[in-house]
């Protein structure tokens, strides 16, 4: 054998390959499994009859795949965090969290005075009011942090902002409280709460866009450390334009040898039209690597539940709020799905209300009859309000769905009282349907809207508790570990079109693992999301987490 093989020697490796689910030995060679089984099968590839055995008392899974993330997380942990729970850094450092206006105000205060260029504006992230009471920051509440520098907070949801009364006076948006997405206030002027894109993008162009420009290689550098932090192998970033200096930056810093995940970036559909779209995709696809991956274009078809910005069919929403926002027309999204399913491209589908759902439904089900493609594999980003009826659709239709199952517990007790009631929310994020059904799927953070932590994701499914400690559901909507741990590999691995490179620990496949100092299958499902992650290995490379 190769004297380049290397074979490690694990307490147990869970491969997620039903044709051989657990193993103590894996041979790796030029990045890729060799042979996975038991130290008698695997010795003939061990070189000398060395093996490796730094993971003797540790347990190997596929390296997680988180199918629904965005290069956010490493640019945000350069900005104040303003979100009322405790959070991870990138260096694994716990954050804690802010849990009332004044709190928020003295954070902003002590990030403002840390700022040497008086002018440059204070950018803040990861708030949400339905954890402080339902209180919506005011441009008081924010003036209170100055009044003469330009100072937004973006919720957690990313959906919506809150900014000072400057902004909103060079925005020109002050009095404008007719503009879809400006938030009047008691004063009848605006109240500092922008909802929806136009609104933000309003802002944006004065004070410049902290979310999709001037990303730069410390930002991706950080995503892949917090990747490391928690076990990730593979990530997306599912929403970005892809200017030519982001292009070219990935490409960076995916060749290095040192990055330590690999990139799966979306096409933001909405920087583009279709036919430039079409032709980005065709062109990036050759220019990728073995640690990036293009291919796929985002389209955000509504907003947030939690926001009141996600559309809602009848009855709306459980406390009567207005429906939310269409952030594609209903009339044009038809079209855009058929042109890009003509073109051979695999679509994700933001649509967290079931109206939403629906109209992405129809529109697919379009395409599909004028084109038929029988492995398209479009997929439904969040559909955290999907009833059987279109799960059945979306079975029929080829679609695959990545359910946000991290909204039971940071947004289950709001969706519960407020946003659908009782009924609705004990389905929400159903896995269980979509696994009766047999509708191809995998689970999601989000990030940075909410933690990236594959395994709290696990937990969130298994469990289905709010954070009062609410359960939401009948017991059928549960995954047992297995099945959630399925989902975070294998699962979104298929979403994404990767599952014949990783997703599973198995000859051929990139020898990509997350390696745990615990068995999630060996303890209780509540203590899921407390197995510590000791690190991970891409391509043969390991790496240890950071823990600070």
């Amino acid at each position: 054998m190769s004297s380049d093989t290397v074979v490690y020697s694990a307490r147990k490796i869970v491969t997620m390959n039903p044709s051989r689910p657990v193993a103590t030995h894996v041979a790796v060679r030029d990045g890729r499994i060799v042979a996975v089984g038991s130290e008698v099968e695997i010795a003939q590839f061990a070189p000398g009859g060395m093996i490796d055995d730094r993971f003797r008392d540790k347990v190997l899974l596929p390296g997680f795949v988180e199918g629904h993330s965005h290069i956010m997380e490493g640019m945000m942990w350069s900005l104040p965090y303003v979100g009322a729970f405790d959070r991870r850094s990138p260096e694994g450092k716990v954050v804690s969290g802010v849990r009332d206006v004044d709190a928020i105000v003295a954070r902003l205060r002590e990030s403002e005075s840390k700022m040497s260029d008086p002018k440059a504006p204070l950018f803040a992230w990861g708030f949400d009011p339905l954890h402080i009471g339902s209180y919506m920051l005011t441009r008081q509440d924010l003036d209170r942090v100055s009044t003469t520098r330009p100072v937004m907070v973006i919720h957690a949801s990313f959906h919506i902002s809150n900014v000072n009364t400057l902004v909103l006076e060079r925005a020109e948006l002050l009095r404008a409280t007719d503009i879809s997405g400006v938030v009047a206030g008691t004063d009848g002027l605006a109240s500092g709460v922008l909802q929806g894109i136009a609104a933000r993008f309003r802002v944006f162009r004065v004070l410049g866009n902290p979310l999709s420009s001037g990303i730069t290689l410390d930002d991706v550098t950080r995503y892949a450390a917090s990747a490391c932090v928690q076990g990730v192998t593979t990530i997306t970033d599912l929403h970005n334009d892809l200017t030519d200096p982001t292009i070219e930056l990935y490409a960076t810093a995916t060749r290095s040898p040192d990055f330590g995940v690999r990139l799966v970036p979306a096409l933001a559909s909405v920087s583009h039209t279709p036919e430039q779209a079409i032709a980005k995709i065709a062109a990036l696809r050759d220019g990728g690597n073995d640690k990036l991956h293009y291919g796929i274009v985002k389209l955000v078809v509504d907003g947030s539940i939690q926001g009141f910005t996600a559309r809602l069919r009848w009855p709306g929403y459980h406390n009567g709020a207005a429906n939310g926002l269409w952030y594609i027309a209903p009339e044009e999204l038809p079209r855009l799905v058929d042109l890009y399913h003509r073109a051979g491209i695999q679509l994700h589908i933001h649509t967290n209300g079931d109206e939403a759902t629906e109209l992405a439904l129809d529109a697919v089900e379009k395409a599909q009859v004028a084109t038929p493609r029988p492995d398209h594999r479009h997929t439904l980003q969040h559909c955290q309000m999907a009833d059987a009826a279109q799960f059945r659709r979306m079975k029929a239709l080829g679609v695959c769905v990545n359910l946000f199952a991290n909204h039971v517990f940071y947004w289950g007790d709001a969706h519960y009282a407020l946003t659908m009631g009782p009924e609705r929310a004990g389905h929400l994020d159903a896995t269980g349907t979509a696994l009766r059904i047999g509708v191809p799927f995998s689970i999601h953070s989000d990030a940075p809207v909410t933690p990236l932590s594959p395994l709290f994701t696990a937990w969130c499914a298994v469990n289905r508790l709010s954070s009062s400690g609410r359960k939401l559901g009948h017991e059928t909507e549960a995954l047992s570990v297995e099945q959630a741990l399925a989902a975070i590999t294998i699962g979104a691995a298929y979403t994404l079109k990767l599952d014949d490179l990783v997703g599973s620990i198995e000859c051929g496949k990139y020898a990509d693992f997350a390696v745990l100092e615990d068995d999630p299958l060996a303890i209780a499902p509540e203590a899921l999301k407390d197995v510590p992650v000791w690190g991970t290995v891409v391509g043969g490379q390991v790496r240890k987490a950071p823990r600070a």
